[in-house]
């Protein structure tokens, strides 16, 4: 493998695909998609969906390999990751050894892609992961629409105040860490356990997104004290429907 191509594919819509990302499709010998078990497998389908759409070079191979989950029991979160990110990156590498160009298997590929949901530049591990790989291949980055340009356009509402800083954290941030000093408005991601819910809710709103940019986008917003509750509610029920769930969140406070 001489490139790998890391290309951000958007939040879930078709439509977010940009003509860059396009042509890096039709460019890649081979396409990566990657399959998180049966209860994720609509992430896969969104992949299949997407090149079934753009892909037009008939010499374009796609292979579908298992990627291995995280020991989310490891109480060293940040070992567990990177044993995980080792796992990933072998499973790359595996999954490469199997085929090759050539009618009889043998031979490498020189160009090869994975379609990163967001963008690979924010809060996703494939930059991390690729460099793992032996011997490295060149890097190409497709920039991809984020979950946070979506949260904030479906909501038709601005990221920052006038002149003022944003933060982007992790829900396990925010949740042991609380509010960080000298923002008052924070993006909140990776968020598994409602972290909102440990905040003093007076005079803070919410603006809150799940499945963005797809046809089962849910979308809360108001003060938090108002519709915490219902937002922890709809994503339970979100989440046991469809086996899986992606959720962003804003939050801002009074100044």
């Amino acid at each position: 493998m001489r490139e790998l191509a890391l290309i951000g594919i958007g939040t879930g819509n078709p439509d977010h695909l940009t003509y860059q990302a396009t042509k890096a499709i039709n460019a890649a010998q081979l396409i990566l998609i990657p399959r998180k078990g049966t209860d994720k497998a609509e992430l896969a389908d969104l992949r299949r969906q997407i090149c079934g759409r753009v892909l037009t070079n008939p010499g374009t191979r796609i292979l579908e390999f298992d990627l291995p989950r995280r020991d989310s029991a490891n109480p060293d979160y940040e070992a567990g990751v990177f044993d995980w990110h080792d796992a990933v990156a072998a499973a790359w590498a595996a999954a490469l050894a199997t085929q090759g160009p050539n009618a009889d298997g043998s031979g490498s590929f020189e160009r090869v892609a994975l379609l990163i949901w967001g963008d690979p530049g924010l809060y996703d591990s494939a930059l991390r992961i690729a460099e793992r790989l032996n011997p490295r291949p060149s890097l190409r980055i497709v920039p991809g629409i984020t979950a946070i340009q979506a949260l904030t356009a479906a909501h038709g509402v601005s990221l920052n105040a006038i002149g003022a800083p944003f933060l982007v954290t992790t829900g396990r941030r925010l949740r042991e860490s609380g509010w960080p000093e000298g923002v008052d408005t924070l993006v909140v991601m990776l968020d598994g356990d409602c972290a909102f819910q440990s905040l003093p809710s007076a005079e803070v709103r919410i603006w809150w997104g799940a499945y963005l940019g797809m046809a089962e986008e849910l979308l809360f917003s108001g003060a938090l004290a108002d519709v915490a509750s219902e937002i922890v509610t709809a994503r339970a029920e979100a989440r046991a429907r469809h086996g899986w769930i992606m959720d962003t969140y804003l939050l801002r406070r009074d100044a």
